[in-house]
């Protein structure tokens, strides 16, 4: 087997992906369908901004004690718990929208509810991928994982603005669009369920004991990679990662278009990150080099697409920012599953995603605010540069908890675990105390 799809040779794993692919598509349908029926009820940027950082608000307030729930129960039964929240949540609103009754402050609360489901996948649904795969093979599963998402990203939106379209392009028609996706949900918790779980590589299950959120925050904290890491993604995922916002308002107050070609930036945004977890499912390895080039590439990039003068260099320029999107979250995704104790893995990668997707509530509603009153190609050129301030600081943290900047740029040429100390028995004991 080709060794981009060397982890394609475990069963469970095999079982995983082809659910993900059918229900992420329907997610991205309706991530669309969910942002033009906010703009067909009359909101603009600023209630896209409430409706996205409400989606991501129990994200940031759940997913460190989300982290402690996947450690302590089997996360195969917990993935299926989650799909079912958010099946529900996406039934009622695409319920709600095609009988005509819907209003901005229902997709609101339900955005939330949604929110609240997904601020518990997210976490036991990252560190599943390491019980599947062992641990060669951790690296390439997490790039077929971001393969799998962005070639249902580069379906769903095309798909969603046509459906919406051919039904009319109104409230109503965005409804049907939100069905399917709560369709979708059941293909994960079937494959699931058909899982051979003699294969999974599953972790003792740790029983409440006191201070076990506290015990991750300062695992992580003692590793200067990760605090790295973290940083990073960050500025990138709060101010630079506002896709939803920044791809609506180009397409409909810049460039003057509708649905459809809203729902083509997605697409055409999803090329460029396809290709990018391709390449990474050939690494092996994974530098600090290349989490600070691609958080410097993404900020620029970012930059550059705000000032673009038509839809059609727009369009053709936003695979760049899924491709440098994809490489910074996809090794900053393996590196920390890679370089974290078992016994503690729910809880890192939950405050990996606290960080990466809980920022979203204060970064949205400020980028939504900077598109009503700057405008919306400042949306870009605004996220892009707090981005590369972000880097600056990551770098900084990186040297001031390392020892200095000769073992940073030693790391930055070297694979390995740069500033990794070891976690050991006594160190979990202490950080109980």
């Amino acid at each position: 087997m080709s060794p981009t799809f060397r982890a394609l040779a475990n069963h469970n794993y095999r079982l995983y992906l082809a659910g993900s692919v059918v229900s992420n598509t329907g997610t991205w349908m309706q991530r669309v369908a969910q942002d033009w029926l906010v703009l067909s009820l009359g909101g603009g940027g600023t209630a896209l901004g409430i409706t996205t950082g409400l989606q991501f608000l129990p994200v940031l307030l759940l997913s460190p004690y989300a982290g402690v729930v996947a450690d302590r129960f089997p996360k195969r039964r917990l993935l299926q718990v989650t799909q079912v929240t958010m099946a529900v949540c996406s039934l009622v609103l695409g319920v709600v929208a095609v009988t005509g009754a819907a209003q901005t402050w229902h997709v609101f609360v339900l955005a939330f509810l949604f929110g609240i489901g997904s601020a518990f996948d997210a976490p036991a649904r990252q560190s599943f991928v390491s019980e599947m795969v062992g641990r060669d093979d951790v690296t390439n599963a997490v790039s077929l994982n971001s393969a799998a998402f962005n070639t249902a990203r580069i379906a769903g939106p095309g798909l969603a603005g046509l459906m919406i379209g051919a039904l009319g392009g109104g409230a109503r028609a965005t409804g049907w669009v939100i069905l399917v996706n709560a369709v979708s949900y059941a293909a994960v918790i079937w494959q699931l369920q058909r899982m051979d779980t003699a294969l999974l590589h599953t972790t003792e299950l740790r029983g409440r004991t006191p201070g076990m959120l506290r015990e991750g925050v300062r695992y992580v904290r003692s590793q200067p990679k990760m605090m790295m890491i973290l940083v990073l993604v960050f500025f990138a995922g709060t101010f630079g990662m506002n896709f939803q916002i920044t791809s609506a308002l180009m397409a409909t107050e810049v460039y003057g278009l509708g649905a459809s070609e809203f729902g083509v930036l997605g697409s055409a945004m999803a090329v460029g990150s396809l290709v990018g977890a391709l390449l990474a499912a050939r690494r092996t390895r994974i530098r600090l080099r290349l989490l600070v080039l691609s958080g410097v590439g993404f900020g620029v990039a970012n930059i550059v697409a705000g000032l673009l003068p038509s839809y059609l260099v727009f369009a053709c320029f936003v695979p760049l920012i899924g491709f440098c999107t994809l490489t910074l979250l996809n090794s900053a995704n393996a590196t920390l599953q890679l370089e974290s104790d078992p016994a503690l893995r729910g809880r890192v990668m939950a405050l990996y995603m606290t960080i990466v997707m809980g920022g979203t509530p204060l970064g949205s509603p400020f980028i939504g605010w900077v598109g009503e009153h700057l405008g919306a190609r400042w949306t870009l050129v605004v996220g892009g540069g707090l981005t590369l301030v972000g880097v600056a600081l990551a770098v900084t943290v990186l040297v001031r908890l390392s020892g200095g900047l000769r073992s940073v740029l030693t790391g930055l040429e070297a694979p390995g675990s740069l500033g990794h100390r070891v976690w050991d028995n006594q160190a979990v004991a202490r950080a109980r105390k």
